[in-house]
C-alpha cells in the first residue's frame, strides 16, 4: 500500500473523511432531484413536452449519458447512506465515551431518523427505477414504446394497486423531504458555508427547498390518480 492510499484509507476511516463524502453525495443528490423536478414538471405542459423531453434524455450522447447519470445516481446514494451508517456507528461509541447523557439521546434519536429515512429513501429508488425505467410491468413497457407521457399517466391511475403506488411515492417523499430538512443544513455546515450568523438562512434554505421538492413531486401522481392531469 503506497503513501497516497494510506492517507485516503485514513482519512476515509476518519469522521470527517466520512462527513465529508456524506456532505458531498448529498449535495450531488440535491442537484440531482432539482434538475429531475424542473424536467417532470413538463407533464403539466402536456403530452408532446413531455415526450420531447424524454426523447432528448434518451437521445443523448447516443443513449449513454442518461445511464451513466443512474449508475452515478445509485453509486451516490449507496455511498452517502454507508459513510452516514459508519458515521453513525463511530458516533455513538464517541458520545459513550465523552458526551453528556441529554446530548447523547437528542443527537441519537436525530441519527436514528436519519438512518431509517435515508434507507427508506433507498428502496424507493429502486422501485422507481423498476417502475418507469427498467418497467418490470409489461402494460408500461408496452405503453412507453409510444408516449413516455402516457406511461406515467397509467402508472399513476386505474385501479386500487395504481392508488397503493401513489400512496408508496406520497410516503417516501416525504421521508426524503424530512431528510433533506435536516440534511441540507448540516451539508453546508460540513463544506463551510454555515456559521453562527448564516444558520438561521441555511435552516430557512434548507426547509425551503424540501418543500419546494416535496409539493413538485407529490403534486405529479396526485394530480394523475385524481384526473387533473390525463
Amino acid at each position: 500500500m503506497n503513501a497516497l492510499t494510506r492517507s485516503a484509507a485514513a482519512y476515509w476511516n476518519s469522521s470527517i473523511g466520512k462527513k465529508l463524502v456524506v456532505a458531498v453525495t448529498g449535495l450531488a443528490m440535491v442537484l440531482f432531484l432539482a434538475a429531475h423536478l424542473t424536467g417532470n414538471m413538463l407533464i403539466y405542459a402536456g403530452k408532446e413536452a413531455f415526450d420531447e423531453y424524454a426523447k432528448f434524455l434518451h437521445e443523448a450522447g447516443h443513449g449513454a449519458l442518461i445511464w451513466v447519470a443512474r449508475l452515478g445516481l445509485i453509486v451516490v446514494v449507496v455511498l452517502h447512506v454507508w459513510a452516514t451508517i459508519l458515521l453513525t456507528r463511530q458516533n455513538k461509541i464517541a458520545r459513550m465515551q465523552e458526551y453528556a447523557y441529554k446530548a447523547t439521546i437528542q443527537a441519537s434519536k436525530s441519527s436514528r431518523i436519519m438512518i431509517w429515512s435515508g434507507l427508506t429513501v433507498l428502496a424507493f429508488i429502486v422501485f422507481h427505477i423498476l417502475h418507469f425505467t427498467v418497467r418490470t410491468s409489461s402494460r408500461l413497457s408496452e405503453i412507453a414504446k409510444e408516449s413516455p407521457y402516457e406511461m406515467v399517466i397509467a402508472g399513476f391511475s386505474g385501479g386500487f394497486l395504481q392508488v397503493l403506488v401513489v400512496l408508496f411515492y406520497v410516503v417516501a417523499m416525504t421521508l426524503l423531504c424530512s431528510h433533506i430538512s435536516h440534511g441540507v443544513a448540516s451539508m453546508f455546515q460540513t463544506l463551510g458555508f454555515r456559521s453562527k450568523k448564516s444558520a438561521g438562512l441555511t435552516r430557512s434554505l434548507s426547509l425551503g427547498y424540501a418543500a419546494v421538492i416535496w409539493l413538485g413531486f407529490v403534486s405529479i401522481p396526485v394530480a394523475i390518480m385524481l384526473g387533473l392531469v390525463s
